[in-house]
């Protein structure tokens, strides 16, 4: 049985705790504010342990500071432009929880802001559930929603499942922050980074895809072989200019709903290295360009911009409104089953 131990109370009197998954030399923590990936502990070169993901001390501070900080996130992870979209013939309004006019992460009270429920705790597995009803931040439908995380002494997987009794959209993700170097150790900029991806989503000032699907060959965004993250970042290049850095969607290669590599990071300081698998069309690789101003991490740590980067296994962001995108949506009774791996090695 996975050892939990209390981890605060919500003000409506709910209390979250944090459940611990140990596999040979790894452990992980969960608490189920968010569903939430609080630390991850993987060895280095030496075999010292480091925990690669950045989180919080206190339940506060993840109610607070609004960066999703390993967090399962949904209805719909990313944005949905002009906070509405089509489907079977009607509109649906959602929150303009983006800058005014986008709808970001599943609005005011996405997955990532409520306590999920435990259904199941083992020594290596954990498996949460939510009830996201009919209307809920403006999606059609009863949803509900099953996630499990196994960690084997290779790695972390998270397995999605959801199903919903009227056609909806769905699009899952967990917003773990890493730094292969440690949570604590500074900027991410000379890890390496690779996508396994030959094209991208450009997007206007607001981060909203514009629809287009452009080749990556030429431009900053070819990340499709080893490259330190700083290399190019800060390039006069529109879409970085813009964003601040890299917050993009990669199309990435192989079919959907197919289990293969999609990209690996690296840090030369540990010799830690992460391979990823996904079952979805795309990821966004996020460079953590927002994170000054956030609250103290674990231990102390002073976060700041760009100490950790982000690999969201994704449905395209906007894809409600884009036909040329793979399709979101989620027909009634049908199942929503992918699944991401986060795979680990010392070199």
């Amino acid at each position: 049985m996975a050892a939990s131990i209390p981890f605060g109370v919500m003000p409506d009197g709910t209390n979250v705790e944090q459940y611990t998954l140990r596999a040979g030399a790894l452990s992980c923590g969960v608490i189920t504010f968010g569903g939430s990936l609080r630390f991850l502990q993987v060895p280095d070169r030496a075999g010292k342990s480091v925990d690669v993901l950045l989180g919080f001390d206190s339940l506060e501070a993840y109610r607070t500071h609004g960066k999703s900080l390993g967090a399962l996130v949904g209805r719909y992870a990313n944005r949905i432009g002009g906070a509405r979209f089509p489907l079977s013939g009607e509109t649906y309004t959602l929150a303009a929880n983006d800058h005014g006019v986008n709808h970001l992460h599943g609005g005011l009270l996405g997955f990532n802001k409520r306590v999920w429920t435990v259904e199941d705790a083992a020594d290596s597995r954990l498996t949460l559930s939510l009830f996201s009803p009919d209307g809920d931040e403006g999606y059609p439908g009863n949803l509900t929603v099953r996630v499990t995380y196994v960690l084997t002494e290779e790695g972390l997987t998270i397995e999605y499942k959801a199903r919903c009794d009227r056609d909806t959209v769905c699009n899952l993700t967990n917003h773990a922050y890493f730094n292969l170097s440690g949570h604590d150790s500074g900027p991410v900029g000379d890890q390496t980074i690779q996508l396994l991806a030959d094209h991208y989503t450009p997007t206007d000032s607001l981060s909203i895809p514009t629809g287009e699907i452009a080749p990556v060959e030429g431009t900053p965004m070819d990340l499709r072989e080893p490259t330190p993250i700083g290399a190019r970042i800060d390039e006069d290049f529109p879409q970085l200019l813009q964003a601040g850095g890299y917050d993009h969607n990669w199309v990435l290669r192989g079919e959907l709903g197919a289990l293969r590599p999609i990209a690996r990071a690296a840090s030369s300081k540990t010799g830690i290295a992460m391979e990823v698998l996904s079952t979805l069309p795309g990821v966004q690789f996020y460079t953590g360009n927002y994170l000054s101003g956030i609250p103290a991490g674990k231990d102390g740590a002073a976060y700041d911009r760009r100490w950790g980067f982000c690999l969201e296994t994704q449905f395209f962001p906007d894809s409600p409104n884009h036909e040329s995108f793979p399709s979101c949506v989620l027909r009634a009774g049908e199942d929503f089953s992918h699944t991401a791996v986060f795979r680990f090695t010392a070199e």
